[in-house]
This record gives structure tokens, sequence and C-alpha cells, in this order.
């Protein structure tokens, strides 16, 4: 007889649903897979991307893990609420990743009013849209994991982009206003904030931008979207069960 423990699983998700939005492309694609590698069933949210979300949900299937596509526009309340309570309905939910954002990016004083309310629409009410839905869920369980995408840019701001970064550093004050509301029924709400990450979002910029970044960026790299997801997965973990309301930078040292 062996006298040899099999060994535990760090980070095991075995059993948890995850919803993450925006999980068609970049960190968010990323993040559904790694979640759903550690054992998550994930719910795949997109808009109009279609193809490109079922794209997301073969690399989980060929990973021989299980997911589903979940199409809602993430600021739009009503569309929030319905798609959660029928993932929860059918699958459960312990995992919810406010991943989804979008960028109109100008000097302040030219902004116009449809792209200041289409920022903070989709990237500060749409993840408080989730959460409120989610927590419902969460409490009752008591068990849930709340993970804010935020950006570098919303803790130290950026010429060009006041909205995104007003945002962004308001998904930190959520988070942290969750996690005093509903930890005692062990939810936890945390932010990740990227720094530069190789991206559609970044491939579009003119490479002097690009170029200043990596000058700053200490470990003289951009991001890749699977290190973004390794910190979800870890938030997403019961390894992770007593951090809450805290920042977790994953930025290669650009901010400190």
């Amino acid at each position: 007889m062996s006298n040899s423990a099999e060994k535990p699983t760090l980070f095991d998700l075995t059993g948890r649903t995850a919803l993450v939005t925006g999980a068609s492309r970049g960190i968010g694609r990323a993040t559904a897979i790694a979640l759903a590698s550690r054992g998550a069933h994930v719910a795949i949210n997109y808009q109009s991307n279609e193809s490109a979300a079922r794209d997301t949900l073969s690399a989980i299937e060929q990973l021989g893990g299980t997911g589903e596509l979940l199409p809602f526009d993430v600021s739009q309340s009503d569309a929030v609420t319905r798609a959660v309570d029928d993932l929860a309905s059918r699958k459960g939910l312990h995992i919810a990743v406010a991943n989804a954002g979008v960028t109109r990016d100008g000097l302040l004083l030219r902004m116009k009013d449809d792209d200041l309310e289409t920022v903070l629409a989709v990237n500060l009410k749409g993840p408080a849209y989730l959460s409120r839905a989610a927590v419902r869920v969460m409490m009752r369980q008591r068990f849930g994991r709340l993970i804010f995408m935020s950006s570098i840019v919303g803790e130290m701001g950026n010429a060009g982009q006041a909205a995104y970064a007003a945002a962004k550093s308001g998904l930190l004050g959520l988070a942290r206003s969750i996690a005093r509301e509903y930890g005692a029924r062990n939810v936890t709400a945390n932010v990740v904030s990227p720094g530069f990450i190789e991206t559609e979002m970044t491939s579009g910029l003119p490479e002097e931008v690009k170029k200043k970044y990596l000058e700053a960026t200490p470990v003289g790299r951009l991001g890749r979207p699977d290190e973004i997801a390794a910190a979800v997965v870890y938030l997403a973990s019961n390894e992770a069960s007593f951090v809450t309301g805290t920042v977790l930078r994953v930025n290669g040292g650009l901010y400190l």
C-alpha cells in the first residue's frame, strides 16, 4: 500500500460557476479560459461579437473545460439582472468578473456628453449592476467572489482619458464598499489593476506612446492577458478567502 498522499491542487475551482463580462477577446477571453482550466464552468458574456465569443468557448472546450455563451449589454440594468438570474437558476453563480470596458479618449474640454455617458455606463455602472445582481445570489449561498477589472489609468490618471480614469478609479471604491457590506457572508470583492497589456485596445496606439510606456516599465516589456488572468484565478480561489477590498496591481512596476 502506498504511503503517498494525493497533493491538494492550488486554485481548484471545480464545482464553481463563473461569469466573465467582455469575455470574447483580450483580457476577458484569457480570464475565461484560465478560470475554466481550473475547473469552473464559465459563462462567456459578450454584446455583439458572437463569433469571437464562440472562439473563446471553443478554446475552453478544447482544454476539456465547460462553458456557455451569455450575451447581454452590461450597461443595461434589466438585461444584467435577467442574465444573472437565469444563469444562477441553472448553474449557480460563485464568481463574477466585471471585465467589459470601452474607451472614448479625448481631452476633457472636447468630450461629448454621449461619450462620457458611454464610458461611465459600461465601465462603472455595468460593474455596479453586475455586482448588485450577483451579490443577491452569493449572500444566500454564503460564498462569492466579485472581481473588478480596473486599470493603471484609474490609479495614476492619464491625459486624454479623464472619463475612463474616473470610471476605473470608481471601481476601487465600489469593491471596497462591497467588501465591507458583505464580508460576513463570505463574499469578497477585489480589484485587478493591469498595466500596459498586449491587447486589441492597446495595439492601435502610436509607436511613440508604446515606447514611452515601455521605457517607464521596470520589467521592460508589455504584459500579457494570461498574466492578468492568473491574478483573477487567485482572487477567485479558496486560497484568497482572506483577501478582500484590495487592489492587485499587475503592471510590471509601471506604477508602484
